[in-house]
């Protein structure tokens, strides 16, 4: 099944388009939410705006995504 959470894809069309992403959960109508490389915050988005490839990770685990999408960790700012 390519539409599952924690599948890896590269979105096509959009503003993040060219940017990859993972699917974080599974809506209804052809539509799941995902988290992409430029803008990390969870949003709403169609299939048929991703491009699948064959590569998963645990949508749970914020290591394994932030690693998978190229985004790296940030220390803590203090004041």
């Amino acid at each position: 099944m390519l539409v599952e959470p924690g599948r890896v894809c590269i979105k096509k069309f959009g503003r993040d388009a060219g940017s990859m992403a993972v699917i974080t959960s599974v809506g209804k109508d052809g539509y799941v939410n995902i988290v992409t490389s430029k803008r990390q915050k969870e949003r709403k988005c169609n299939t048929k705006h991703l491009e699948f490839i064959n590569e998963t990770v645990d949508p749970k685990n914020k290591d394994q995504v932030n690693k998978i999408l190229g985004i790296s960790a940030q220390a803590p700012k203090h004041k």
